[in-house]
């Protein structure tokens, strides 16, 4: 038999602002490497995400980081490997269940208008 158990969490003001500036900081530190990862030709290891955020850290216009914990900063870039890693693996069928397919889905137009089909509503 599984239990679980359910709770509420009601945080004060102070610790809904330091939720938020936790969760920014995590957002930014994805979307940092993400754009790193889009720009780099080889898909790059943890390892050098991780030390590419302990420089990033160290800059001047970045140092704000360091007010947060480390642990969900490294967290967030393990998440992203791991959702590289699977999505590679599903394309090259390494990975169990429904394969993923890469649709083009880039549309031109000449008269540069995206058509769409209108719904019926009867």
């Amino acid at each position: 038999m599984k239990l679980r158990y359910q709770y509420r969490f009601y945080p004060t003001n102070q610790q809904r602002q330091g939720l938020a500036q936790l969760f920014g900081c995590v957002r930014v530190v994805w979307n940092d490497t993400l754009a790193f990862c889009k720009d780099s030709e080889k898909l790059p290891s943890y390892n050098a995400l991780s030390k590419r955020l302990t420089e990033c850290k160290q800059t001047e216009e970045k140092i704000w980081l360091t007010d947060v914990s480390a642990v969900p900063l490294q967290q967030s870039i393990r998440n992203l490997s791991a959702a590289y890693k699977n999505f590679f693996d599903s394309v090259n069928g390494k990975r169990k269940g429904k394969r993923l397919i890469l649709l083009n889905s880039k549309v031109e137009d000449p008269n540069s208008l995206l058509l769409l089909p209108v719904p019926d509503l009867s």
